[in-house]
């Protein structure tokens, strides 16, 4: 049986959710639709989840077409938890990308596309809503190749669509030659035969097409209705004919498994359980592993696996290259963690990390170690949205959004029974060093002395690279002990820099290092070590740099200047402007500070018609 592992996809209230319970009902996994109004829904399992309607953790489901295995996982549509979508992106062998037929391309959609083209994911393009009042066909087909991807073509139509009776029907001739037309551009064969006057029929413009699908260029486009059923049909024959399955290695594959860990899921009773991609080889039960993260993060480990299932085949006891499990028995895992070999050198982040952050302290006081316990719970079970301890010992959460927000907080009174109150959000600054600083600190003999000798050296590193470390010492200078105890202290100092501020894209070099055997203990480098390292960095001198968002606007023309003069006011840079029918287009940079300001404001600056889109982008100097 061959496996494929698909994503769900799409802006919120796209219909996303819906559509997967339709997938698992047309293929008979379900025998009744769940509804997300009532909070029924198969992958939205969260209380928090079916009270909201929205999906905030990955869900997995399974189900089969023929001698194929789809592991169908549905992600969150609401830009606050695209840290979801980037870790189930690394698992993934395709996606549908869910799009409303009545708002059309919106702005989450364009974000989540950009990354699909730029990891060439093979993606099926759903228009959905086809029977809801306002819906459109050829107008989103045409904003999907505006604003998506130049090579969409639909593979079926719509009647009466609009309306409740809505059906989906096979493509008219004249239509098949539209589609083939649009492939020709990157096709010599189909382009050939359009020259020669040779009409191309269905079938073999769907052979091109899956072969541009799977290279992530061009994206089939099929209409339907996740409520009504309709074109659903066309979808899972799309997903069988036009995705590219992994197929397993023929006989029998005796390699210790590598896998990556991409969900956690915690029991009330507290046991921790893993969702893993097995990449190669087998994994099996109570078999010993090695389990690989970041070294500042913790470096490798071992563990074994107390059990084992296989997503959609219950009745499998190993899992193979392709299969999504879910383990149990190793306390340590994380999110991200490789089983087996260690990450490739470079695997990349898809989305900018959080930009805004808010200090949480618990409402009743003296619940401060409850709640330090529980957001380092949610922080392992999501390591893009952390935690760090501020300098006056409250502690900060990084986010993407307010609603995430207050889903944590939601999350910590019902599964935690913490409290918490959160401060408003504020932008994350961050530091990059200036120029080069050194300092030295010798060991001395004394009350409230550190019997060691630490000399460092920072310098600026390229932007994007974070906290390098390396040693202009010889290794056998100092018990590996104290060696670790430096770099930890480096990197623990580095979350504070001398305006409050993390410190990265830095190089910090260890020059000099000295102790008194058998006094001197690990706690001297630690104590040393920051007092060395700010010294330094003051030498050195650090810019406070302010996250920015790259935004496109389109607005009526009337109102160019009010807006163009509202984005300058808060500090925005504009690169592009570029007149589209009776709309402008607007590009730009802004500081991450007043994104939300600005799209309060641009209802009233547009008369209501203003369309914003944006996403973390970069950095500035702050002013």
């Amino acid at each position: 049986m061959h496996i494929l592992n698909i994503g769900i996809l799409a802006h919120v209230d796209a219909g996303k959710t819906s559509l997967t319970e339709r997938l698992l009902f047309e293929t008979g996994v379900i025998d009744r639709l769940g509804s997300v109004d009532e909070g029924s829904t198969q992958t939205d399992t969260g209380e928090i989840e079916r009270r909201r309607g929205i999906t905030i953790r990955t869900a997995v489901a399974s189900f089969t077409l023929g001698d194929l295995r789809v592991n169908l996982v549905d992600t969150p549509g609401h830009a606050d938890f695209v840290a979801e979508v980037e870790r189930a992106l690394g698992v993934l062998d395709g996606a549908v990308l869910v799009v409303s037929a009545v708002e059309g391309v919106q702005p989450h959609t364009r974000v989540l596309m950009k990354t699909l083209r730029k990891v060439r994911l093979p993606t099926l393009i759903f228009v959905n809503k086809i029977d809801r009042t306002g819906a459109r066909e050829r107008e989103v087909l045409a904003d999907i190749r505006r604003r998506l991807s130049p090579y969409s073509v639909a593979l079926n139509t719509v009647r009466d669509i609009g309306c409740a009776a809505a059906t989906t029907h096979g493509l008219p001739a004249e239509r098949v030659e539209e589609a083939a037309e649009v492939l020709a551009e990157r096709d010599d064969d189909l382009l050939e035969s359009l020259v020669d006057g040779k009409t191309p029929d269905l079938e073999q413009v769907r052979a091109v097409l899956a072969r541009h699908c799977a290279d992530g260029v061009a994206h089939p486009v099929l209409y339907g209705s996740a409520i009504t059923g309709q074109g659903v049909g066309d979808l899972l024959d799309a997903i069988a004919g036009l995705l590219p399955p992994v197929h397993r290695p023929d006989g029998d594959d005796d390699r210790p498994g590598t896998a990556t860990v991409f969900a956690i899921e915690r029991a009330p009773s507290g046991e921790k359980a893993a969702y893993l991609r097995v990449r190669a080889g087998v994994l099996r039960p109570r078999e010993h592993l090695t389990f690989h993260r970041a070294r500042h993060q913790g470096g490798a480990y071992d563990g074994r696996l107390t059990a084992l299932t296989v997503a959609g085949a219950p009745e499998q006891r190993q899992a193979m290259a392709g299969d999504i499990a879910k383990v149990w028995g190793v306390p340590e895992i994380r999110v991200g963690d490789h089983v087996g070999e260690p990450p490739p050198a470079d695997r990349g982040r898809h989305f900018s990390p959080p930009s805004l952050e808010t200090v949480v302290r618990p409402r009743v006081p003296g619940h401060e170690p409850r709640l330090h316990a529980a957001l380092l719970t949610l922080a392992e079970q999501d390591p893009l949205i952390a935690t760090r301890t501020l300098a006056g010992g409250e502690t900060s959460v990084l986010l993407y959004g307010e609603v995430q927000k207050e889903v944590i907080g939601e999350t910590l009174a019902r599964e935690f029974g913490v409290e918490a109150v959160f401060e408003p959000s504020r932008p994350v600054y961050f530091e990059r060093p200036s120029g080069t600083g050194e300092a030295v600190e010798e060991m001395r003999n004394g009350p409230g002395e550190f019997m060691a000798t630490v000399g460092l050296r920072v310098e600026p590193a390229a932007p994007g690279s974070g906290v390098g470390y390396r040693l202009e010492v010889d290794l056998g200078s100092l018990p590996l002990a104290f060696h670790r105890a430096i770099e930890e202290s480096v990197r623990l100092a580095l979350r504070d820099g001398p305006h409050g501020w993390p410190v990265t894209d830095v190089m910090v070099t260890l020059t000099r290092t000295g102790y008194d055997a058998p006094v001197t203990v690990a706690a001297d480098f630690r104590g040393r070590t920051p007092i060395v390292l700010m010294r330094a960095l003051r030498r050195a001198g650090t810019t406070v740099y302010e996250p920015c968002h790259r935004f496109e606007v389109e607005v009526p023309l009337e109102t160019f200047s009010a807006v163009t003069g509202a984005l300058a006011a808060l500090g925005g840079e504009l690169d592009g402007t570029v007149r589209r029918d009776d709309m402008w287009v607007i590009t730009g940079e802004l500081p991450a500070a007043v994104v939300h300001e600005f799209e309060q404001r641009l209802p009233g600056l547009s008369h209501g018609e203003g369309a914003w889109w944006s996403e973390p982008a970069g950095d500035r100097p702050t002013r």
